[in-house]
């Protein structure tokens, strides 16, 4: 039997949960993983339990946004003669605009 691995704060975690979504949700989920700098099993585990997330600045969160940005640019440049504007985006935008007020702190 192999060894047992211990998380940060010392827990056993021996439970797997699954679950199914919509390719839409994974994409939303991922981009939500992707902004926050968690792993992905460290963020649902956060949102499940309605902790609060709280996005710390390194590399790996500045690109994720720069990406996402770089998607959203896209997706408005295409839209750009159309007024029709789909959820998923605004979810997005949303999901950015509220990583990016995290990481400017309460200065203003």
């Amino acid at each position: 039997m192999s060894a047992k691995n211990l998380d940060s704060k010392g827990r056993f975690r021996a439970r797997t949960v699954g679950f199914r979504v919509s390719p839409e949700e994974e994409k939303l989920l991922n981009s939500a993983v992707a902004l926050s700098g968690l792993t992905k099993q460290d963020y649902i585990v956060k949102r499940l339990l309605c902790r609060d997330v709280v996005v710390q600045g390194n590399p790996k969160v500045y690109k994720a946004l720069k990406n996402q940005l770089a998607e959203v640019l896209g997706e408005l440049k295409r839209i750009e003669n159309s007024s029709v504007v789909n959820d998923e985006l605004l979810s997005t935008i949303q999901l950015i605009t509220a990583t990016l007020n995290g990481l400017k702190g309460d200065k203003e």
